[in-house]
């Protein structure tokens, strides 16, 4: 298995923000021998949960149907203030 700690992205909006966290965890996956289609679940953390639906459509748009993951989204305080979403996540290996 892989364990990625939360990965995050402080600049634009929640939208923007989703899509680099994305793209950042789908580069780690393949690095180290996974991707997208063996995420066994994911943590989501947004610092407002009115941002949930933008946050979701993005997330939507990068998991292919069939391989969704088991998923919790929650409402937290980040470390920053520039952060609006943080996405732990655990993979299989190929």
């Amino acid at each position: 298995t892989v364990y990625l700690c939360g990965q995050t992205h402080a600049e634009g909006d929640v939208k923007q923000q989703t899509a680099e966290v994305l793209k950042k965890i789908e580069d780690l996956l393949n690095k180290y021998g996974s991707d997208k289609n063996h995420i066994l679940s994911a943590n989501i953390y947004l610092r407002d949960m009115k941002d949930f639906a933008d946050m979701n459509s993005v997330w939507d748009a990068w998991i292919e149907d069939g391989n969704e993951p088991a998923r919790a989204c929650v409402e937290a305080r980040m470390a920053r203030e520039s952060l609006l979403v943080e996405i732990t996540i655990v993979a299989a290996v190929k």
